[in-house]
C-alpha cells in the first residue's frame, strides 16, 4: 500500500509556506536514514533541495556492491504563489519521490530491506514563477536545469527514475503513467523490458510509454523545443536515465491547480518501489550493456548532446 505515503506527502506540501525542514520531519523517525536540506537562492527566489539516502544491506554505503537506484522528482515547483492558490500539477514529481522515500523507509522501519542503497532527491518551493510554453503553460523555477542536476543527480547514483508531471502536451493521451525510451550519454535505447514488466504488474494494465526526441535528451538553454525537463538528468551523468512520466488524456498546464491525482501518484511511487528492490538485487536492466557497447562501436560517442553543442564561432 502505497496511497497513505501519497497522501501524508500531499498534506505535507500543500501549504503555502512549507520547507525543506518541513518535509525533513516526516521522516523523523528513521534514524538510519540520512536527511539533508540546502536552501539554493537564485534569480527568481529560492528553493529547498532534500536529499535521502536509504541503505541497502548490501549497498555502497555498508560497503557493499549492490547498485544504486536514483529517484528524482523533477519539477519547477510545487505552486505558483500569489499567482496560482495550492499546489499546481507540478508538484506530482516531488509528491511521488518523496512518497517512495517515506514507502522504503517504512518497509525498512518494518524488516522489508533492500539489497542496493536508493538515494531520493527533489526539490521544494511554494511559491515558483510561472512561463509561457506550447499548448500550455509551465511551471518556470527559482533556480535553473544545471543547478536542479548538481542537487538532484548523484554520481553514487547507478541509474535513475526522473518522475515528472508530463501533462502540458498533446502528445501523450493517456490518463496515469508512462515510461520512456531509456537514455544514457545522448542515446537513446530501446524501452527497457524489465521495467515494462514491472510496469505491467504494478499497474494492472498494459504498458504505456511515451516517445523521446533529440531535442529532449539535449540541456535546457539551447533554443529548441523540449516536452518537458523530465529527462534533463541524462545531461548530467553517464549512468542510464528513464522517464517515468504522471500523464493525463487532456493537456494540463503545469501552474494548474486542482488536478493532481493520488492514484496516478501512486502509481508512480509503485512502480519506482518495484524497481528499487529488482535493481538493487541485480535482476532489473535499464538497457542492454552489450548492444549499447556495440552502438558505441559502430557510431561513436554522442556525449555532444549532453551539451550547449557548437558555439556561433564554431558554426
Amino acid at each position: 500500500m502505497v496511497l497513505k505515503q501519497v497522501i501524508e506527502v500531499m498534506d505535507v506540501l500543500d501549504a503555502a509556506a512549507v520547507t525543506g525542514a518541513a518535509v525533513k520531519e516526516l521522516f523523523a523517525a528513521f534514524s538510519d536514514v540520512a536527511v539533508s536540506v540546502k536552501r539554493v537562492d537564485g534569480a527568481k527566489g529560492f528553493t529547498d533541495f532534500i536529499q535521502l539516502l536509504i541503505p541497502g544491506t548490501s549497498g555502497k554505503t555498508s560497503g557493499g556492491q549492490s547498485p544504486t537506484l536514483g529517484i528524482v522528482g523533477r519539477l519547477g515547483g510545487i505552486g505558483a504563489r500569489p499567482s496560482r492558490i495550492g499546489m499546481v500539477s507540478d508538484a506530482d514529481g516531488a509528491v511521488s519521490a518523496l512518497a517512495a522515500a517515506l514507502k522504503l523507509c517504512d518497509m525498512r522501519a518494518k524488516g522489508d530491506l533492500l539489497a542496493g542503497d536508493v538515494i531520493v532527491a527533489t526539490h521544494i518551493c511554494p511559491d515558483a514563477p510561472t512561463e509561457k510554453h506550447e499548448p500550455v503553460d509551465f511551471m518556470g523555477s527559482p533556480v535553473d536545469i544545471l543547478t536542479m542536476n548538481q542537487h538532484e543527480v548523484s554520481a553514487e547514483m547507478d541509474a535513475i527514475l526522473s518522475i515528472d508531471t508530463t501533462k502540458g502536451n498533446n502528445i501523450i493521451n493517456h490518463k496515469g503513467i508512462a515510461i520512456s525510451p531509456t537514455v544514457k550519454a545522448g542515446y537513446i535505447l530501446r524501452v527497457s523490458p524489465d521495467l515494462v514488466r514491472i510496469m505491467e504488474m504494478t499497474t494492472g494494465s498494459l504498458a504505456k510509454t511515451f516517445p523521446v526526441t533529440m531535442q529532449d535528451i539535449t540541456p535546457y538553454g539551447n533554443d529548441v523545443y523540449h516536452i518537458n525537463s523530465i529527462l534533463q538528468p541524462a545531461v548530467a551523468t553517464d549512468a542510464p536515465v528513464v522517464g517515468v512520466a504522471i500523464t493525463a488524456e487532456s493537456a494540463v498546464p503545469g501552474c494548474g491547480t486542482g488536478a493532481s491525482h493520488e492514484i496516478d501518484m501512486a502509481s508512480a511511487v509503485r512502480f519506482s518501489v518495484e524497481v528499487a528492490k529488482e535493481f538493487g538485487r541485480g535482476v532489473c536492466r535499464l538497457y542492454d550493456e552489450s548492444e549499447f557497447n556495440r552502438l558505441q562501436h559502430l557510431y561513436g560517442s554522442f556525449k555532444i548532446l549532453q551539451t550547449q553543442g557548437r558555439t556561433a564561432d564554431d558554426a
